[in-house]
Order: C-alpha cells, then sequence, then structure tokens
C-alpha cells in the first residue's frame, strides 16, 4: 500500500489558488486540479462523511453539521461519535485489503471511538464552576499529554470564536507530523480551518484574505514538502467554497409569528422547545430542515415559506431523493437559500428575550449554526477589558458570561451550503491522479483516496 495524506483546506476553491498561494500555485501546476461538484449541503460534517464514505446523506445519514434528534426532542449540533455515520468507512474498507493497514485523523469531524488507529479532535473541559478549558480528545489516549507536553494547550479559542488564529491550524499541522514521525500510518487525514475564518467575516477583498491565504500556503507549503520526503503521496482537497453573503433570513422567526414555534421562559428568556414546536427550521449556513409536527401541514408551511425572501428552492417528499437527502434525519421540508442569503436560526421576536447563549459562544446549546460567534460586539465599548475582567472572575472561581458575541448577523459577509453558480467556487481537488472527469462528484473522492492508497 501507498503511504498516502488527504490535506483538507477548509474553504479553498480554484479561485483562491493563484499569486497569493505561491506554494500551492506551483505544486498543484505539477499535479491535477479538478472541482468538486459539493455535497449538499456543502458543509463539514456531511462533506467529510460523503468523502470518507462514499456515499451521500441518503445513506450516512449526516444531513447536516447538525439536525432534529427526534428520539430525545432535542436539536443537536457538532456531535462527535463516529457511530452516527452510517456507512462504512475508507479505513474499514482499506483494512480488509491489508491489515497492516493503518490509519490516523487528525481533526476531521466524528472523530471519537472510530475504528482508526491514531486519532485528535477538539473536546473541551467543562468543570463544574462553569469554566471552559482547552483540551483534545485522543486514541490512544496517552497522545493526549505527549501532544500537549511537546506542542502546548491545544488553542481551542483560536480554533472557533472570535479570537480565531492561524494558530489552530498550526498546531494541528504540528501534532500531525509529530504523530507520523512516531507511527508511519499509512492513510493520514489532516484538517487545516483556518480560511473559515475570515473568509465568513470579511468581503473578499480586504487585506486580511490575503494574509490568510499566505498563511495557509506556508502551512501547506511544510506538510506537503515533509510527507513528500517521505515518498507519501499527498492530495489536497476541501469541502467547499464560501462565497458572499449579503441578507440572513429568519425562519424560525417567521413560525415564532404563526404561533408554530413553542418557547419556554426561563430566568426571563425565550427557550427555544423543540419538542412542544408545530414547525421550526434547523438552520444550518445555506441550509435548513424544517421539521413538522403534524405532516398533513407540510403544504401549507411550504406555501408560507415561499414568500419568503432569501428561499431560492423548497424540496419535499419525492424530491429529496434527487438531492441524496431522503433520510430520516432530515427535515420535511428543506430549504436553500439564494447566493445572496444565509439562514439564521433566531428564533425570538424581541433581543431582550434572547436566550443567554445567544450572546456567547455555545456551539453545542444553540439550535443551529451561528457564524456571528466569529464576532465581538461592536456596541462594547472596551472589549478587551470587560472580556479580561470576565476571564479574572473565572480564574477567582466566580460563575461568569462570556456575553460578547453579537445578535447583529447582518455582520456576517461569506456562507457555504448550496451549490455556487461558478466552478471556480466548489470546493477543489488536487492529487497526482489525472481523472476521466474535468469535475469529480463527491461520492468519488472516495474512490480517488482509495486508488491512491491502492496505487490502482
Amino acid at each position: 500500500m501507498k503511504k498516502t495524506v488527504v490535506i483538507n483546506v477548509v474553504g479553498l476553491s480554484k479561485n483562491l489558488v493563484g499569486d497569493k498561494t505561491p506554494f500551492l500555485k506551483g505544486w498543484a501546476g505539477k499535479k491535477h486540479v479538478r472541482a468538486i461538484d459539493p455535497v449538499l449541503p456543502a458543509v463539514t460534517c456531511s462533506a467529510q462523511a460523503t468523502y470518507l464514505t462514499g456515499k451521500y446523506p441518503e445513506e450516512t445519514g449526516i444531513v447536516g453539521n447538525g439536525w432534529f434528534f427526534k428520539e430525545e426532542n432535542e436539536v443537536k449540533f457538532w456531535r462527535q461519535p463516529n457511530q452516527l455515520v452510517q456507512s462504512e468507512k475508507i479505513w474499514e474498507t482499506l483494512k480488509k485489503k491489508d491489515s497492516d493497514f493503518t490509519c490516523a485523523n487528525f481533526f476531521w469531524w466524528y472523530n471519537m471511538y472510530s475504528s482508526v488507529d491514531y486519532s485528535i479532535t477538539p473536546r473541551p473541559m467543562y468543570p463544574a464552576d462553569g469554566r471552559k478549558i482547552p483540551d483534545i480528545y485522543t486514541f490512544p489516549s496517552h497522545l493526549r499529554e505527549d501532544l500537549q507536553k511537546e506542542l502546548g494547550q491545544f488553542p481551542l479559542f483560536k480554533f472557533w470564536g472570535p479570537a480565531t488564529s492561524i494558530e489552530a491550524s498550526k498546531w494541528i499541522a504540528r501534532a500531525s507530523k509529530m504523530v507520523d514521525a512516531q507511527n508511519d500510518p499509512t492513510l493520514t487525514l489532516i484538517y487545516i480551518p483556518h480560511l473559515d475564518y475570515n473568509f465568513q467575516r470579511l468581503d473578499s477583498h480586504h487585506p486580511n484574505i490575503d494574509k490568510d491565504l499566505k498563511q495557509v500556503d506556508e502551512i501547506c507549503q511544510d506538510l506537503i514538502n515533509y510527507y513528500e520526503s517521505k515518498g507519501a503521496e499527498v492530495i489536497l482537497l476541501s469541502e467547499y467554497g464560501i462565497t458572499e453573503v449579503e441578507r440572513p433570513v429568519y425562519i424560525n422567526k417567521l413560525l415564532r409569528e404563526k404561533n408554530c414555534i413553542a418557547v419556554r421562559e426561563e430566568l426571563g428568556y425565550d427557550v427555544f422547545d423543540a419538542g412542544a414546536s408545530e414547525a421550526f427550521a434547523v438552520c444550518d449556513h445555506q441550509l435548513a430542515h424544517i421539521y413538522i409536527r403534524d405532516k398533513s401541514r407540510i403544504s401549507e408551511i411550504g406555501k408560507l415559506l415561499g414568500e419568503l425572501p432569501g428561499i431560492e428552492k423548497l424540496i419535499t417528499g419525492e424530491e429529496k431523493k434527487e438531492y441524496h437527502l431522503d433520510h430520516e434525519r432530515a427535515g420535511d421540508i428543506i430549504a436553500i437559500a439564494d447566493k445572496d442569503s444565509w439562514f439564521c436560526y433566531y428564533y425570538w421576536l424581541d433581543d431582550k428575550k434572547a436566550p443567554d447563549y445567544a450572546r456567547t459562544v455555545d456551539i453545542h446549546r444553540k439550535p443551529g449554526y451561528d457564524p456571528a460567534e466569529l464576532f465581538i460586539d461592536p456596541d462594547i465599548k472596551f472589549p478587551k477589558l470587560k472580556i479580561g475582567l470576565k476571564l479574572l472572575r473565572k480564574k477567582m472561581g466566580f460563575r461568569t458570561l462570556m456575553d460578547v458575541v453579537p445578535l447583529k448577523p447582518e455582520l456576517v459577509k461569506g456562507s457555504h451550503g448550496r451549490r455556487p453558480e461558478s466552478t471556480g467556487d466548489w470546493p477543489i481537488f488536487i492529487s497526482s491522479s489525472k481523472g476521466k472527469e474535468a469535475t469529480l462528484k463527491p461520492v468519488a473522492v472516495f474512490d480517488e483516496i482509495r486508488s491512491a492508497v491502492l496505487s490502482e
């Protein structure tokens, strides 16, 4: 078997490989560059599950980064157990070919309790006093101590949130090389998330975008030179391209106005109650799953949503098969935003009644994806002082709320999830394999990785 490395550079598209990424431009010029026709939804969990199984969401069950868990009557995002992916993974397929095959998975999602040989995934500690302490989960377990002793604590708050920076991607790259040097896995999967941040925060002409591209280019140069020096076949790909948006779409506010969404009042806040709601949307970038209790109302709710600006298409019934989303976890209606819009999860009608988690970075409690977590509220006059005082209170053992995230979704400048009009904005695939097609279907990524390992 051929030693193979797959580097997942989130947000990279053909339009971004050029003068701002001189190493990748030169390296790609010696390889074969193809676009991937993105899976729907073109979001992290769905794309990764499709790449690693060769199956669409209708078979993997990964219909988004989160969905409505009907057995628990709760919306949950960013779950970690690998068992949620309902199809065989590539490392399982390859292990059947050769019992000596080994796989390392560095920060690709659904990485906990999987059958890979080496894994690292973010897993903060949550002590009873309310703190959130950066940490990782690894297999074997000793990797957790070994890596953080050598590389320092994983920079969780630079992995997601207002303080995101290149440091998280650098840490992941260094960790991958450290584990590789010690164990030499056959297949290595590496996640480089840095482009995911400012492409959602800033417009494409902002000078910080050029800086981000340069930083990612340098990380890729380091990784590719390292792995190719070991004789590895390197594949570089992405999950989606991020395009500019102008408008948040509030499906849940509309449904709340129509008395479809139930809330509980807790400490003066409106807290979403999925189990008691007649209809609600799980918003995930540019796709939303709408779950409806009484199925006889699907047509009625569909007509209501059809009048909402920013929605390009509504998918129901048998049509879900055409989009490979015919799975019990999917919504009764699936909404796709137009190119200028994205779906905001907000369900409250008065910001004074917004739940306390709305103004914090809290990816597990929110019933939808919230890109506003990448911002600090511009209305805070002295944000560094406020954050510093809150951190001091935490260190002194006091419970405090890090409520610095704005309720201003209009700040968001970029999104993804739908199929962009231009193939230049589709996810990219760079490898030594020429391939028969100019573009790849997302399920074909599995075959490309398998063929690289088997030297077919």
